[in-house]
């Protein structure tokens, strides 16, 4: 029996008729962008809606979403899998108590998992399902095999772009990667662009005709647009403050923005038919992936 059929009975055996968590990942072309600041807000935002909210830091490069919330992790993924602790325990609970996961070095490690090992860990994912009704992922920035690998293996997917001309042609060249994986799949995949650090709502519609003429012309990835977080300088104050804006200053523009991008995501969850693959379906696929 190869891998990919090992990996199929594992999440066979953790597909009971429960719920799945909705999976978002953020994601984009290149670092600075202000995408841990999406990941984080959109989870306070989910958050005030009655949603359960969980992070997975999958930046395992950068330490964003702990410095972002003021909350060092005491344990993370590596934990997981050469520790034997359970999900749960390598949860850390930051602010509106919306918890994170930090991959550290387990995800740069995955590779070498045994199949023993993959199984512990989904069947420890799968308990995510029951505790959280949203988990976002937030990626390393780039087009590093393991955040295209992430990207394969989402079903929803949100690109961070901002106006400056490297962040476009970075995005252009992230979705390029994503097409040309095996393992895209157009049809099962929704990619839709966040227009960051713009002027207004005009600003980041023009943002997204310019990328998405180029992305239509050369590149098989339906590109989508959800909204705009708008330039803020008390979004500026609140990071550097170790604060999400939509805690610190919920009337600031930005957080207004924040208000009504999850506002967009969950009318489309209610609209249409979002593909919910549950956490233990989401790394095995994952996990599929990088050990081909």
């Amino acid at each position: 029996m190869d891998q990919a059929t090992q990996l199929r009975n594992i999440i066979k055996m953790n597909s009971n008729p429960r719920p799945k968590a909705r999976v978002i990942t953020v994601t984009s072309g290149k670092g600075g962008v202000g995408k841990s600041n999406v990941a984080i807000n959109l989870a306070v935002e989910f958050k005030k809606r009655g949603k359960r909210v969980l992070i997975f830091d999958a930046d395992f490069g950068l330490a964003n979403i702990e410095v972002m919330f003021g909350a060092v992790p005491q344990h993370n993924l590596a934990d997981l899998i050469y520790r034997g602790m359970s999900i749960k325990d390598v949860i850390t609970w930051g602010p509106m108590e919306i918890g994170f996961i930090s991959g550290g070095c387990g995800i740069a490690q995955l590779s070498g998992l045994t199949m023993q090992q993959i199984t512990f860990i989904v069947q420890n994912l799968a308990q995510l399902d029951e505790l959280a009704d949203v988990v976002i992922i937030d990626t390393g920035a780039g087009i590093s095999s393991a955040v295209l690998e992430f990207l394969v293996a989402s079903g929803e997917i949100l690109l961070v772009t901002t106006p400056e001309p490297t962040s476009i042609t970075d995005s252009y060249s992230l979705l390029k990667a994503l097409g040309r994986h095996p393992r895209f799949d157009s049809n099962a995949t929704t990619v839709k662009m966040v227009a960051n650090r713009v002027e207004d709502t005009a600003e980041g519609q023009q943002l997204y005709r310019k990328l998405n003429s180029v992305v239509e012309r050369y590149l098989q990835v339906p590109l989508g647009f959800i909204g705009v977080i708008p330039q803020d300088s008390l979004l500026t104050k609140a990071v550097m403050q170790q604060s999400p804006i939509c805690i610190q200053n919920p009337n600031a523009i930005s957080a207004k923005a924040f208000s009504s991008l999850a506002d967009v995501l969950l009318e489309n969850e209610t609209s249409q038919k979002t593909i919910k693959r549950g956490m233990a379906g989401f790394f095995a696929s994952f996990t599929a992936g990088i050990h081909r």
